[in-house]
């Protein structure tokens, strides 16, 4: 399917992030009287509440900065992504540089959660806005947050345990997971060691510990030492997260020059979440699964959620563009035919994030705490980015796969 419309599918990434989404964002989203993003938006982007997101912010801030530069030199995307910058500096840190999970309109603090995840995207935000401005002071403090948040996630006891550790010990693929993301986006920005050094640890410690040959799976939480826990949390699957761990992964492998241990380690990861996570009856993206194929535990595990879907349309482009493997090609039109027959809105615009198994709306929120410009905008970006490379001839021959689960030897 992709060699024959390849300009097609790069029009559709292309302008429906130019002419669709970044515009509903930017035109509902920009709080001009006090500063950063709203997000809790319904299908028309009426504001249904003005307490902010942290995540949003930061992640808005990246996009708008990331477009700058890669897109067009706009200064309204600079000016935006400057609004959402000024607002995490001056609402979103706590005095002991950690930062707050949600905010009010003003900037006053409601919630700081035990999780690093507000830090990581204002990472990411500092990052590409550092690059966007030439401004080398928001690289640096890009970098001197990471390594707090390095800090945090590998001293004990400097977080709250999510359960009593004297009890039972576990990790969350999560974590690796985003500091590997988070350390591929600050390594355009700074010239340092850290950020290859996490790139490879977090890379080796998916592999060695969440990832289970004997269940062809990759585990959302383990024991320390990766053992599995055979309770309903131990079990669960999250095939988003598994696919958007690999196309991570191939992406390092991209940025490699087609890494092959890294290439057929993602594309691994990629099997396996698909063959999970594809739903055969009503298609699809299942939110949960259970490793040993059990029920599961959580009561939206059926529904179908937008960003899992936006990014398996990244993750099996990129493995065709790297291995060549038609495979690939017909997977990415699988998921990307069902997608946009039930999640964009034809009226407003966006898409919708919430789905029932069968495909029905849930809900019409276009936004809320977690459902900003981020997930679907990133999607168009990189698709539309890895097309035009592909269209100058940048795509893989294909390859001899060796069957089963196996990472040739680097």
């Amino acid at each position: 399917m992709l060699p024959e419309n390849l300009t097609d599918l790069l029009n559709t990434y292309r302008d429906g992030l130019l002419n669709d989404t970044v515009p509903f964002w930017t035109e509902h989203a920009i709080d001009q009287e006090y500063g950063g993003y709203f997000s809790a938006l319904d299908r028309d982007g009426t504001v249904l509440q003005t307490d902010k997101s942290v995540w949003i912010q930061g992640r808005f801030a990246w996009l708008l900065a990331t477009l700058y530069s890669t897109v067009e030199p706009k200064p309204e995307w600079l000016e935006l992504a400057r609004h959402g910058i000024d607002f995490l500096n001056a609402h979103c840190f706590d005095s002991d540089g950690r930062m707050f999970f949600w905010v009010t309109r003003d900037g006053k603090p409601l919630r700081k959660r035990r999780y690093l995840f507000s830090e990581c995207f204002a990472i990411m935000a500092l990052s590409a806005y550092g690059i966007a401005a030439q401004d080398p002071q928001a690289k640096q403090q890009a970098l001197e947050l990471f390594r707090l948040v390095l800090h945090y996630h590998a001293t004990p006891g400097l977080l709250p345990p999510k359960v009593m550790p004297e009890t039972r010990q576990s990790k969350a693929m999560v974590m690796p997971m985003i500091l590997m993301m988070v350390a591929q986006e600050l390594r355009k920005a700074v010239d340092d060691p850290i950020t290859a050094q996490v790139i490879d640890h977090s890379m080796a410690e998916i592999e060695r510990d969440f990832l289970k040959p004997e269940l062809r799976c990759l585990l959302e939480t383990v024991g320390a030492r990766g053992e599995l826990i055979d309770t309903f949390e131990g079990r669960v699957v999250c095939p988003g997260h598994a696919i958007e761990t690999a196309w991570f992964i191939l992406e390092e492998a991209r940025q490699r020059q087609r890494h092959e241990r890294l290439m057929w380690l993602g594309a691994t990861i990629l099997d396996w979440s698909m063959e999970r996570g594809w739903d055969e009856e009503h298609g699809g993206l299942f939110y949960y699964r259970d490793a040993r194929g059990l029920p599961s535990a959580e009561y939206w595990h059926d529904m179908k959620f937008w960003w899992p879907h936006n990014e398996a349309i990244i993750a099996t482009l990129l493995a065709w563009q790297l291995t060549g493997d038609r495979k690939y090609a017909r997977w990415h039109q699988m998921v990307h035919d069902w997608s946009y027959a039930h999640f964009p809105d034809p009226v407003f615009g966006e898409w919708y994030g919430y789905l029932h198994r069968d495909g029905t709306l849930s809900t019409r929120l276009k936004g809320n705490m977690w459902k900003g410009p981020y997930h679907l905008p990133r999607m168009q970006w990189y698709c539309w980015q890895r097309l035009e490379e592909a269209l100058r001839g940048g795509q893989a021959v294909p390859g001899p796969r060796k069957p089963g689960y196996h990472i040739p030897e680097s």
